[in-house]
């Protein structure tokens, strides 16, 4: 047994991420055949993926069953020790079982073994030990073998679920990417946090009596108090059959009172509107719609339909409020 480490806290943590990161960059070039026919195991799947596992395995194993999920594989966890006493009834003859054992000879895992084999499931191990019973007795072995612990004293599992849990991600990310999984499907699963992301704009826009909107003869006092009223800092210029022919902002009733003075009350929208403005489509993801706002350094965008039919208005505050980012 290893003596524990004299090193001072900062120069250990240092050599622990150092560790952890050298154990995941050589998974890389282990990479091989294994790889591929899991693979093809987990996309060939037409009934769902059971990971399991004990102890901090068993962690990591409920980990990759939710990263499956939220990628488009229907995956459950199975408590490795449960699974004896009767929660093996979740396991079916069309599932695919992606058992997680850094030695290779975890007792609960090799119970269940027979099991699987009886069902007709296949199985995908995740070992350091290729060479050991569940490695031999998978259809696909993936070899996360570490050439030590982060731990100063080589015993808690540290490195290795490191690489447990990178060899997982990899899985479920290059399975993801076979299946053809869209940033629309990942917005399904994740109706809020991260899904937001991929909310479309129609969800968000400013419609009806919410949308500032007048006409080309409309008179500026009108339009300014439209624009105040509605809060966004713009208004839209359009013509008698809802089609868009420009807008007016703030920044444009500003520039002509520079110009004009006291005479700008005399003009209508006509005079002061932008032809041509920025717009997008309903249906655009609004993390677009900010990458657009962003790249040309303004605070909303028109939202148009078929023949430039006025539909909505997404503001940049609209976007920040749904805590996308």
């Amino acid at each position: 047994m290893s003596a524990p480490s004299s090193l001072a806290p900062l120069a250990l943590a240092r050599k622990v991420l150092e560790t952890e990161a050298n154990a995941v960059l050589r998974l890389a070039d282990r990479l091989d055949a294994n790889f591929d026919r899991a693979l093809d195991l987990l996309q060939g799947c037409s009934g769902r993926v059971i990971a399991t596992g004990m102890g901090k395995s068993g962690i990591i194993a409920r980990k990759l069953a939710a990263t499956l999920s939220s990628t488009g594989t229907s995956a459950v966890f199975l408590h490795a020790a449960e699974a004896v006493h009767g929660d093996l009834g979740v396991v079916q003859t069309d599932d695919v079982v992606v058992a997680l054992s850094y030695s290779g000879e975890t007792e609960e895992l090799l119970r269940l073994l027979e099991a699987i084999r009886r069902l007709g499931a296949r199985l995908i191990a995740i070992t350091g030990h290729p060479a050991s019973t569940l490695g031999q007795a998978a259809d696909a072995t993936l070899n996360v073998h570490v050439a030590e612990e982060a731990c100063p004293m080589n015993l808690a599992p540290t490195a290795s679920t490191t690489a447990t849990l990178a060899m997982g991600d990899a899985l479920a990310m290059a399975l993801s990417q076979r299946k053809g999984f869209r940033a629309e499907q990942f917005a399904t699963l994740h109706p809020v946090g991260l899904g937001k992301r991929f909310m479309r704009v129609d969800a968000l826009m400013h419609t009806a009596d919410a949308l500032p909107r007048v006409t080309l003869d409309t008179p500026m006092r009108d339009l300014i108090h439209e624009m105040s009223s509605k809060r966004l800092g713009m208004a839209c210029v359009v013509d008698a059959e809802g089609r868009l022919l420009g807008i007016v902002t703030d920044g444009d009733v500003r520039r002509h009172m520079e110009q004009l003075g006291a005479a700008l009350f005399d003009r209508r929208a006509e005079d002061v509107m932008t032809p041509g403005p920025v717009t997008v489509g309903r249906q655009i993801m609004a993390v677009e719609a900010l990458r657009i706002m962003e790249q040309r350094k303004i605070t909303a965008v028109v939202v148009v339909g078929i023949g430039d039919r006025l539909e909505g208005v997404v503001h940049l505050h609209d976007l920040w409020r749904t805590q996308m980012f």
